[in-house]
């Protein structure tokens, strides 16, 4: 709320003041103070006028329409008119005696109603002259009164008496009050039925605590509402409203009560406003504001929500208080007096003038203030104090012109403080209606005329620079118009609108539309224009584009009052059309597919009596009522928010900006959504818009990021073509609008490609009927392919009309004629004709066709001509078949050579069988591969078991083998039979052939794997029956019953192979049973029958358990019996199997089979090195068995014999000599075979103690030297591994190891030793020196915990 003006005078320091506005026009203010005047103010705060009175002034009063002041004063019984329209002040004399104390014009009619001190009345009719005096209406002075709408009059008195009376001062009704009565007034009270009896209640506050409302026919029945105390007492009320009435009290409450009878009493609204006091309260009914002041505010609220407060004004410098609150009628100017004696002017509401050129704006602030201001381009805001209250503004780029009337003020704006300078004032030729302003000119619009002048031109050439229009009155009234940089626009009542150049002031275009032409709105640059007719439809025309025509607004409201263009440079084609609730944005679509079209965008609502002014990319400047400008965001823009941040919105608002984005053209902000967070679809949405509005470059960008391939790789097909209607027609069909795409294609360059198209859409029908108008030549070709799709569809009789159409006889195109005829053979065959189709057919050089004729000829069941023609299309297994089904056997024989169908064969073999040519049934049988009936044939017929049982071998025929069983049945071959029932899966019939024939041991053998448990379990009880434990065990040991398999294997007899107790530990193995195990080691132990069984069995049994410890101390009792028995090698074997199979499950080797394994090993090489003539080799082996002699009791003498020997021949003499003392010893001296006694007793008794030095090597875990057939190192106290070839310790620079058993070997002596031998030494496995490999890295061969020591 905008302060403005204040009134102070001296005369009024420090008193109350009593002011008036002046009615219905609100140009005047009376204000009367202590002095003896009342002094008049026009609405700007300037005096016009002033009344000298005789005493202080006690009333005033405007009549109903503004144009008499009545004022009466202290000490005087006249009342003083003043005449606003003449400014001359007038006495009537009330022929009172008594002093005035009241005044009061009448609502309706020229009647004033004066009170006197001593409660007299005075009538007076100004009209006529006419006084009434009414002596006596009151005893005491009359204070306050009211007239209703029907000239009745109620007044109250300090005699606390309330009367009513009529225009003639005739009592009515009189009621006595329970106190002083103040405020009356007149109003309706809110029933349930609306009453037709106009103001039929009076309210009056009485003693400022009471509010009490009487019905004037029923004034006995009155309604007293007295209100809480700490409200304090009644200041003011206020009707409003449909009986409503707002309080205020003098503590600073507001309240609001309903009149209705229902809701009498009820508090609607309730707020403390001000803290200590409230001073007065008022209401505009015009504005719908209600207003109170106190302490030193005033608080604006709206009367439609209580609640909103729009505006609180502070009046710091007022430390007495305010005074009283009153609004002019029209709610423009709110008048508060002060306690101190200042009357305070504020601005409530303005009327809503502006205008705009560009970007820049003029607006009116104030009464007498326009501002110019330009926020898009940052300028700062002009202020322009204007001579008079202006009806209209215009903007143009340099100047602003406001005015009333038929004047107008021209303003400059220029860049010097402040601003602005005034040009001149110009006076037309009648009431201007409008006014638009380019940078030179200015045209004004009065009286049906447009004057266009220049706005700076020289007085003298002024004629020369003006002009009016239109030249001749005929041509209508001009109704609305408007000005761009250069031409000027006017709209006529006969519906013309008229482009003027301004340069030379010629009509550049006219266009007739049917109905009268109301308002124009050109854009920035005059190219187009949007006028508004008078059936309230909004057009869009091209003045400059003659081929463009009218496009109709879609959706266009019929209560739109203007239009405004987007003056961002980017959006031109964008326009929005408003009302009062609305905004409309248009959007013109001028280079699409479809041509130019204008399409609505969406609408945003306006808040409460906002005009919009501006338009910039997106965003309304409105202006308020208050005199400011506020921005609006349109929602159709709302993309603009998330095109630089990541959009926050769900998806559908994204879709919903999308779409806007898209009909507003702004596809990069489009594909900035898309980019932040659009899916697949949206950017499909995108790609479509830029095809739909031909933008080719964007669309491949777009499809780009869609992994469109396709389209952008047809899109840069088309992408340089100029023609545009030819490109169109490409961009439509691609959106699928081929009726557009054709349209398109024939209006180009090229409309051949419409034809083009319709072929590839297979629309043959649109496609010949283009062939006809553009490309003759193409008919045949196209029929052709129509042809093809009507036999498709099955119009046969149509495909054979188009297929002899397409028949050029031309012979460059032979291939397409040959397809042609192929068309009519088959449809004339479908369609009955069959010699014409077979004979076309027959003719034609593709097999393809014969085959096809052939097909519809079987399907017609015409069989000979069928197989004629597969025949002759070389189809031969369908000729066979064809000649089958119509029994030519003789042509079916002839072709049987090149069928490779067995269908055919089989069924040509089941003709000659019935025709008793069985040999030929079985070739033809065995062609179609149906072996059961060969089988069949041979074995009834041909009597040829022989082949037969051939075939079922090879075959596996069931079925077949069934039949070779029944027949060798028949010869009771029974093991024949049985074989071939197994065979043909028939067990259960095998079985009991097998039980009752005795053949179940032929049955077990054939049966083999491939039985079931159950098989198994049937064979075996079979064999239990007969006592056959062996076999009986076996079968049970199969079908997993282990426990009835051992008890049958240990009631075998024991035979040498000793089968059974083979079996019965393979069974233990198996079944994994403790009790099972232990009931078979107890009969090994001899624990059952008293016999121990031989200790090998014990060692398979603990192998088969995988009990790999107790196999192994088994197996060195073993060897231990083999080795005192003499069988070295034997022993040998049992350690050798048990030591790798202990290798092999990771499990350390026990030291004394490690111990005895090496010493047999070293006895066995004793032979090969002697065998070899290697003696020193042989005798140091033999040094080494004879230190172990206990282990060979069997052969002590004999070994002991050999080392003599071996030694004293490799020159160990010492050696020799400590041996041949050891037989000396009486037990072994008698066993010496006597060729060697006497030698050894020589060397005993002279002994030769030299002996050839052993060789030291190094040892291979630690590297102490020692001798080379040393096994146990005296450093590092490990066990040495040896060499399997010479017994000698490994050497690491010499290593490799037997493929076969991975024992190691000395490299050398490995490969020396296999040049004479081809065997391992310690596996016997054969072994050939190219196998044997030398080992670099032997660490895994020194792992110390291989042994247990």
């Amino acid at each position: 709320m905008k302060s403005v003006f204040i009134l102070t005078d001296k005369a009024w320091a420090g008193s109350r003041l009593l002011y008036k506005w002046q009615k219905t026009l609100g140009n005047y203010i009376a204000v009367a103070g202590q002095d003896n005047s009342v002094k008049i103010f026009d609405r700007h705060g300037h005096k016009w006028s002033e009344l000298n009175l005789p005493g202080r002034c006690v009333g005033m009063d405007w009549d109903k329409d503004g144009d008499i002041l009545a004022v009466i004063a202290e000490k005087s019984s006249s009342i003083y008119l003043w005449d606003a329209s003449v400014n001359k002040t007038s006495q009537i004399e009330s022929g009172m005696r008594d002093q005035m104390s009241f005044i009061l014009w009448s609502k309706t009619g020229p009647l004033l109603a004066a009170g006197t001190v001593k409660g007299n009345l005075l009538i007076y009719n100004q009209q006529t002259s006419r006084k009434i005096p009414v002596l006596g209406k009151h005893t005491k002075t009359i204070t306050c009164g009211c007239w209703s709408v029907q000239n009745l009059l109620a007044l109250g008195s300090e005699d606390n008496t309330l009367s009513i009376s009529n225009h003639e001062g005739d009592t009515i009704r009189q009621t006595t009050l329970p106190g002083e009565p103040a405020e009356i007034n007149f109003s309706v009270m809110k029933t349930d039925e609306r009453s037709g009896q106009g103001e039929n209640t009076v309210s009056l506050s009485v003693e400022k605590k009471i509010l009490m409302l009487f019905n004037i026919n029923d004034p006995e029945n009155r309604i007293e509402l007295t209100f809480q105390r700490h409200y304090g007492h009644i200041v003011s009320y206020r009707w409003y409203g449909d009986g409503y009435i707002l309080i205020g009290f003098s503590l600073g409450f507001f309240v609001v009560i309903s009149t209705h009878i229902r809701e009498i009493g009820q508090e609607l609204y309730q707020a403390h406003n001000h803290r200590d006091t409230l001073n007065s309260v008022a209401i505009s009914p015009a504005i719908n504001k209600a207003a109170s002041c106190g302490d030193n505010s005033i608080k604006i609220h709206e009367l439609s929500e209580l609640k909103d407060i729009s505006n609180v004004v502070q009046l710091d410098d007022e430390t007495k208080g305010l005074d009283q609150l009153d609004w002019t009628d029209d709610g423009q100017l709110l008048a508060i007096s002060t306690q101190k004696g200042t009357l305070h002017v504020f601005l409530t509401k303005l009327p809503i003038l502006g205008g705009s050129f560009g970007t820049r704006l003029a607006y009116l602030t104030s009464l007498l203030e326009v501002t110019v201001s330009n926020q898009v381009e940052g300028e700062s805001p002009v202020a322009i104090q204007v001579e008079v209250e202006p009806t209209f503004i215009a903007m143009g780029p340099f100047h602003v012109a406001v005015g009333m009337n038929n004047r107008a003020w021209f303003y400059a704006l220029v860049d010097q403080e402040p601003g602005f300078h005034q040009l001149k004032d110009i006076e037309y030729l009648g009431t201007i209606a409008s006014m638009c302003l380019n940078s030179d000119y200015a045209a004004a619009l009065f009286e049906g005329k447009v004057q266009l002048h220049m706005i700076e031109g020289k007085d003298q050439d002024e004629k020369k620079q003006m002009k009016l229009f239109p030249d001749d009155e005929r041509k209508g009234r001009i109704l609305c118009h408007a000005l761009t940089a250069d031409f000027l626009y006017y709209g006529t009542d006969s519906g013309n609108v008229v482009c003027i150049l301004v340069e030379d002031w010629e009509t550049v275009s006219s266009y007739s539309h049917s109905v009268a032409v109301r308002k124009v709105f050109p854009d920035l640059n005059g190219t187009r224009l949007v006028f508004i007719d008078d059936k309230n439809g909004g057009f869009l025309l091209s003045p400059t584009n003659a081929t463009d025509s009218c496009f109709e607004l879609p959706n266009f409201s019929p209560t739109i009052t203007g239009v405004l263009w987007d003056n961002w440079h980017a959006d031109r084609g964008v326009f929005v059309a408003y009302d009062d609730d609305k905004v409309y944005t248009y959007a013109l679509h001028k280079t699409t597919i479809y041509g130019p079209r204008v399409v609505l965008v969406g609408s945003t609502a306006l808040l409460f009596s906002q005009k919009p002014l501006l338009l910039h990319n997106g965003e309304l400047t409105c202006q308020t009522a208050s005199g400011k400008t506020s921005e609006v965001a349109l929602s159709t823009h709302s993309f603009l928010k998330n095109a630089t941040g990541t959009p926050t919105g769900p998806q559908p608002e994204l879709g919903k900006q999308l779409a806007q984005a898209l009909m507003l053209k702004r596809f990069h902000d489009a594909c900035g959504l898309c980019k932040s967070a659009g899916s697949n679809t949206d950017w499909a949405e995108v790609g479509k818009a830029c095809l739909v509005h031909m933008e080719v470059e964007l669309a491949i960008q777009v499809d780009r990021m869609s992994s469109n391939v396709g389209i952008v790789l047809s899109l840069q097909d088309i992408q340089g073509i100029e023609d545009m209607n030819l490109q169109a027609g490409h961009l439509a069909m691609f959106l699928d609008d081929y009726n557009q795409a054709q349209d398109l294609y024939l209006s180009s360059g090229c409309p051949i490609a419409a034809l083009e198209m319709r072929r590839d859409l297979l629309q043959w029908d649109s496609a010949l009927m283009l062939a006809k108008r553009l490309a003759e030549d193409q008919i045949p070709f196209i029929s052709k392919e129509y042809a093809v799709h009507l036999e498709f569809i099955g119009d046969y009789v149509n495909a054979l009309a188009h297929y002899e159409k397409g028949i050029t006889h031309n012979n460059t195109f032979q291939e397409h004629d040959e397809e042609c005829k192929a068309g009519v053979a088959r449809m004339s065959i479908t369609m009955g004709d069959i010699r014409r189709g077979a004979a076309q057919a027959i003719q034609h050089p593709s097999r393809v066709l014969k085959k096809e004729c052939g097909d519809i000829l079987e399907s017609m069941k015409q069989f000979s001509e069928a197989a004629q023609l597969y025949e002759k299309g070389q189809y031969y297994d369908k000729a066979a078949s064809v000649y089958i089904r119509c029994k030519n056997w003789a042509k079916v024989g002839e072709l049987l050579p090149h069928v490779s169908s067995p269908k055919i064969h089989l069924q040509y073999a089941k003709a000659k069988e019935a025709n008793g040519k069985y040999k030929d049934a079985a070739q033809a049988y065995e062609s179609a591969k149906d072996w059961d009936n060969v089988i069949r044939v041979l074995l009834d017929h041909l009597n040829s078991p022989e082949e037969a049982v051939r075939i079922v071998r090879e075959t596996q025929s069931i079925d077949g083998a069934k039949m070779v069983a029944r027949f060798f049945l028949g010869l009771n071959d029974y093991g024949s039979s049985i074989h071939f029932l197994v065979l043909s899966q028939c067990n259960d019939e095998a079985f009991q052939l097998a039980q009752q024939h005795g053949q179940m041991e032929v049955y077990a053998d054939i049966i083999g794997p491939e039985a079931t448990q159950e098989d198994y379990q049937s064979i075996a009880l079979y064999f239990e029956g007969e006592k056959k434990h062996l076999q009986a065990g076996k079968f049970f040991q199969k079908c997993g019953q282990y426990s009835r398999a051992l008890n049958h294997f240990l009631k075998c007899p024991n035979t040498d192979d000793n089968m059974a107790v083979e079996m019965a530990i393979e069974t233990v193995g198996q079944a994994r049973d403790s009790s099972l195990t232990n009931q078979l080691i107890d009969y090994l132990m001899g624990e059952s029958d008293g016999m121990p069984k031989d200790a090998k069995y014990l060692f398979r049994l603990y192998m088969a358990l995988q009990l790999y410890r107790e196999a192994a101390r088994t197996a060195i009792i073993i060897a231990r019996e083999e080795q005192c028995a003499g069988n070295y090698r034997n022993a040998h074997d049992v350690l050798f199997s048990m030591y790798t199979e202990l290798q092999a499950q990771k499990i350390k080797i026990p030291a004394e089979m490690a111990t005895n394994l090496m010493v047999l090993h070293s006895y066995l090489l004793v032979k090969v090195h002697v065998k070899r003539g290697d003696h020193l080799k042989g005798a140091r082996m033999l040094i080494r068995v004879s230190n172990n002699i206990s282990k060979f009791p069997a052969h002590v003498v004999p070994i002991l014999t050999s080392a003599v020997i071996e030694c004293h021949r490799a020159g160990l003499k010492n050696s020799a000599f400590s041996f041949a003392a050891m037989l000396m010893r009486p037990e072994y001296r008698n066993e010496i075979d006597p060729k060697y006694r006497k030698k050894i007793e020589a060397m005993v008794r002279r002994p030769d103690t030299s002996e050839l030095e052993e060789e030291i090597t190094p040892c291979p875990f630690c590297g102490f030297q020692l001798p080379q057939n040393e096994l146990l190192c005296m450093s590092c106290k490990n066990n040495l591994p040896y060499c399997i070839a010479t017994g000698r310790h490994m050497l690491k620079e010499d290593w490799c190891a037997c493929p076969l058993c991975e024992f190691p070997a000395l490299y050398s002596q490995f490969i020396l030793l296999l040049e004479t031998e081809a065997v391992c030494p310690m596996c016997s496995e054969t072994v050939s020196a190219k196998q044997i490999k030398k080992i670099p890295d032997c660490s895994k061969y020194l792992q110390t915990d291989e042994l247990d020591q």
